[in-house]
């Protein structure tokens, strides 16, 4: 079968769980749930007459939707919404209950906000956090490797690995507990939000206790002041997280693909499971990274529409959220796949260990900064001979390489305090990593 998306098509495994929650189909389920509950409630709460056993109310919160039979509904009455009212009113005991007091969109930001939810907290972050976890795993194991720091591309001061994954893994973090933390908001309040039809029809209900009710029945936070539309705002700021959340993503994977091509890092190509150059045998691609950055663009373009969009409606309503919610499953879709690459390569990661040790043994040069500082708190302290240590630093340093010989022949003729003295000369770039080991420790917090 011929696919136009390449989510349908070619990683339609990677992302199959989210068509559970964000298809056409899953929010022609959640209509159907909203319709059934807002029938149950009206009856349990009195508003209108009838009566409901357990085994109705059951049966009812049990229906099937047949997709082919909506169709054909929704192909006469050109409308999703009244396609639905249509198919339910063919199978409960009130069928003109059905949508009363209903307009479109009081079904459809209800039905939105329950499977964007659940496509959150049951697919995208549990995704989202095992990604992290194993970043962390990376950050715990390797704490205390060395790595030589490149700041601007160039060597500076000395990191270990494990620091920098945690830097990550905590940024990530910070991200998914904001996700989590997201409001899910509802309405259920007629044609423009003023509960017109429902006084007109029943004034003597208090028909805003029972909307928020209602909204809270469904695990939603109450949006009390509307238009015809809920205002998408919680909507906006989800996808903004997410969007973040993508970019910290895009950044560890460009930091991880420098990694690989500095060989701090080893790709298994057993565990990949690919290919590496279609003709030159020797290569180990990086294409779990390389994927991995261009699907998070993508998702991140579709999320900037996303949020930019639906926070602007005229007056009390347009139909340019219609359109655009339709393509939540989209950016969802290529941020999950984004997660997916990245977790599975981080798993066939391996560390390159004598690459990172040559790499410090030939930046001596670093260690130019703390014998500056070593220099200058000595000079505070008293010792003298400590004049101008930037620029003696930068003289010996800079455009010229700095072997360990010249490095420990400098700190020998500083005439510095003779405990100072053995503790530069002590000093390797391998050993000049400062606390970095003990900031992972920060990740528990």
């Amino acid at each position: 079968m011929s696919t136009l998306s390449p989510l349908d098509g070619r990683y339609a495994s990677a992302v199959s769980p989210l068509v559970d929650h964000l298809s056409e189909d899953a929010l022609n389920r959640a209509r159907v749930t909203v319709e059934v509950e807002w029938l149950i409630y009206l009856v349990d709460a009195g508003i209108l007459p009838g009566e409901f056993s357990p085994e109705e109310r059951e049966e009812m919160r049990g229906i099937v939707v047949d997709a082919a039979e909506l169709a054909e509904i929704e192909a006469e009455t050109r409308h999703d919404v009244k396609a639905v009212e249509y198919y339910l009113r063919r199978r409960v005991k009130y069928p003109d209950i059905v949508h009363i007091f209903c307009t479109s969109e009081d079904i459809n930001n209800l039905a939105y906000a329950l499977t964007i939810r659940d496509a959150v907290h049951t697919v995208w972050l549990p995704a989202a956090k095992r990604l992290v976890g194993a970043i962390e795993e990376l950050a715990y194991e390797h704490r205390d490797q060395p790595m030589l720091s490149r700041t601007h591309g160039q060597t500076a001061t000395p990191t270990t690995l494990g620091k920098e994954m945690a830097v990550f893994a905590w940024r990530l973090t910070r991200q998914l507990e904001r996700i989590a933390k997201t409001e899910y908001l509802g309405k259920i309040n007629g044609a423009t939000g003023t509960y017109g039809a429902h006084v007109a029809a029943l004034p003597e209900v208090d028909w805003i206790t029972h909307s928020r009710l209602f909204v809270e029945s469904l695990g939603l936070t109450w949006n009390p002041l509307t238009t015809q539309i809920e205002s998408h705002d919680w909507q906006a700021e989800l996808y903004s997280d997410i969007a973040r959340f993508n970019r910290i993503l895009h950044n560890f994977a460009t930091d991880v693909w420098t990694y690989i091509s500095l060989d701090y890092f080893h790709q298994n190509l057993a565990a990949q499971g690919s290919t590496g150059s279609s003709t030159m045998p020797h290569k180990v691609n990086p294409i779990r990274f390389e994927n991995a950055e261009a699907n998070l663009e993508i998702s991140c373009a579709l999320l900037d529409v996303l949020a930019a969009t639906l926070v602007t409606s005229r007056m009390q309503r347009d139909l340019t959220d219609s359109s655009t919610q339709r393509n939540i499953g989209v950016a969802f879709g290529h941020s999950l796949l984004a997660i997916d690459n990245v977790t599975r390569g981080l798993a066939g990661l391996e560390v390159g260990t004598e690459a990172l040790a040559r790499d410090l043994d030939n930046a001596w040069e670093v260690l130019g900064e703390p014998i500056q500082q070593a220099m200058r708190a000595a000079a505070i302290n008293g010792a003298t001979g400590m004049d101008n240590p930037y620029e003696r630093l930068k003289d010996l340093t800079r455009g010229q390489k700095v072997t360990e010989e010249m490095m420990r022949d400098f700190i020998s003729s500083l005439g510095i305090p003779a405990e100072i003295e053995a503790r530069l000369l002590e000093l390797t770039p391998a050993g000049y990593t400062g606390l970095a080991s003990k900031l992972v420790d920060h990740l528990g917090e």
